[in-house]
């Protein structure tokens, strides 16, 4: 407990720092100021900093291992005008990230086994032992460090987490029936934990080109700087690239407390595609993914409460460290903001849902729940 508060109050001693960089609050649709369009020439600089506290949750493997941080992001949004709605903005941010479990990792990474020459841990799996034979080939896994001993588990720490615990209850009947394939699938489970681990930096910057109220197109970039080595995270800088392209297919105000109705639907949908890329710190290619979605935004009120639900396939392309084949899963989010003077509050929640069920990965859902404040000045 102690490591917490010590964790918090380290937070709240950045948080005064005074210099400027960017927001996570940008990727919950914040737009400088959130005024009126600018108009052609027109240049706007708006400062903010926003405070997040958010969770990811991979339901989809084994121990259901989870993680959380805390990030303080300082930074600002540069919107030059152009004209019939449009506008050209450079978004950018930079603060530290408190990590408890494990870094923040990009989508589909697959934990795999890298036990040296260990070729195929699923192949050691006891499908091929039939249960007369299991007690001869321990021999052959004496030299094995993490399989030494099947007989007696309460040595075998790679599988306590594995719900090995009741192991030594099992006679060898029941391990027979132990699919070892739940080893290899998910084989680093037993080292999550939600302990704090340290302070990570991360960041965020994009390029985002309007020509109209309608359309916009986006390049960003996020690096996430792990500073020490612990567990599965090492030391260096994650890389995650993106392109997105926005589009509107009404005029993007459906507010049924000006009196729209549901057939003014279409004035609050719409198009997008996302494609994103990432590395992990070693410099290790994770994947890319392309997200295709329909959406339809809200806003309620003379407040200018908004609330953002989107859909859509997921094509995700893994890296070849993995072993694994593309496939295409199911993605969303539901977004929910609320300005309160100079600050907004917002909320959010990511969903993905994947039918694979392989090496490293498992069928189920993934979720990332995020919320917190951004401060515009």
């Amino acid at each position: 407990m102690s490591s917490h508060f010590r964790s918090k109050i380290l937070l709240l001693g950045l948080l005064t720092l005074p210099f400027t960089a960017g927001s996570a609050a940008f990727a919950h649709g914040s737009h400088g100021s959130g005024g009126e369009a600018l108009e052609a020439g027109e240049f706007d600089f708006t400062p903010i900093i926003t405070i997040e506290g958010h969770g990811g949750f991979d339901t989809n493997l084994e121990g259901d291992p989870r993680h959380y941080a805390i990030d303080g992001m300082f930074g600002g949004v540069f919107e030059w005008g152009l004209g019939n709605g449009g506008s050209f903005v450079i978004e950018a941010a930079v603060g530290p990230a408190l990590v408890w479990g494990e870094a923040e990792h990009f989508y589909g990474k697959a934990h795999v086994d890298d036990h040296g020459d260990h070729d195929d841990h699923e192949d050691h799996g006891h499908d091929d032992h039939d249960h007369e034979d299991h007690h001869e080939d321990h021999g052959d896994h004496d030299d094995h460090e993490d399989h030494e001993d099947h007989e007696d588990h309460e040595d075998h720490e790679d599988h306590e987490d594995h719900g090995h615990d009741d192991h030594d209850d099992h006679d060898h009947e029941d391990h027979d029936d132990h699919d070892h394939d739940d080893h290899g699938h998910h084989d680093h489970a037993h080292g999550h934990d939600t302990d704090f681990k340290r302070t990570d930096i991360k960041g965020f910057i994009q390029a985002r080109y309007a020509p109209n109220d309608r359309l916009s197109l986006s390049l960003s970039w996020n690096p996430y700087y792990v500073t020490q080595d612990q567990g599965e995270d090492i030391q260096g800088l994650k890389n995650e690239l993106g392109a997105k392209v926005k589009w509107a297919l009404g005029d993007g105000d459906l507010n049924f407390a000006l009196g729209d109705g549901i057939e003014d639907l279409v004035n609050g949908v719409y198009l997008s595609v996302d494609h994103r890329q990432g590395w992990e710190s070693d410099g290790m290619y994770v994947g890319n993914y392309t997200d295709p979605r329909v959406g339809l935004g809200f806003t309620f009120g003379d407040d200018e409460i908004s609330l953002m639900i989107e859909a859509g396939p997921r094509f995700y392309v893994p890296g070849s460290y993995s072993g694994l084949s593309q496939r295409t899963d199911l993605a969303g989010e539901i977004a929910l903001s609320v300005p309160v003077g100079d600050a907004t509050l917002f909320l959010h929640w990511q969903q993905t849902y994947s039918w694979d069920d392989a090496p490293g990965w498992g069928e189920g859902w993934q979720h990332h729940l995020g919320t917190g404040v951004s401060f515009s000045f």
